[in-house]
């Protein structure tokens, strides 16, 4: 059962603003910090960003921040959805809970930061690897290999802050 959800901003590896979410449990506190790309696209969900210039240049994630800790924390505890058994219920229950289809509403970066945070706890939940809770959910079959890690040796485009041709 989830007891509490709360948020914060922090920076990324890049110094902008993003989500951190504490969904704490029975079994302890789970934390998911989220990701955030640096070129988006036009069928993307929406981050959900506070452009106030005088903050981070308008980067803040204060609004998103909000939304976890007074809308969606509050729904989901009061829900009684169970981590360990109910991942799927939960992601429609928040896409729900945000009622768009881009997530402009509540942000998908407070979306997000909380169903990372849910999983999180649902692996803790069941005693296994994240991994295998997220394979269980996508009802992946055995066996899976593990991903082949994949960088990136030269950076070019929106990312890179160069003006590399490629």
């Amino acid at each position: 059962m989830i007891r509490s959800i709360q948020a914060a901003q922090r920076l990324d590896s890049r110094g902008h603003p993003t989500v951190q979410v504490d969904l704490t449990t029975d079994k302890g506190t789970f934390r998911a910090t989220v990701p955030s790309g640096a070129s988006t696209r036009a069928n993307e969900a929406i981050k959900l960003r506070d452009k106030d210039s005088s903050a981070y240049g308008g980067k803040g994630v204060g609004k998103a921040v909000s939304n976890i800790e007074l809308v969606i924390g509050p729904a989901l505890v009061q829900s009684g959805l169970k981590v360990d058994t109910h991942q799927k219920m939960i992601d429609c229950f928040l896409n729900n809970l945000d009622g768009t289809h881009k997530k402009s509403k509540l942000g998908a970066n407070a979306i997000l930061g909380v169903s990372i945070a849910c999983a999180r706890a649902g692996a803790a939940h069941l005693d296994i690897p994240l991994y295998e809770f997220l394979r269980r959910e996508s009802g992946a079959k055995r066996p899976f290999v593990m991903p082949v890690p994949f960088f990136n040796v030269l950076n070019g485009g929106v990312h890179s802050g160069n003006k590399m041709a490629f």
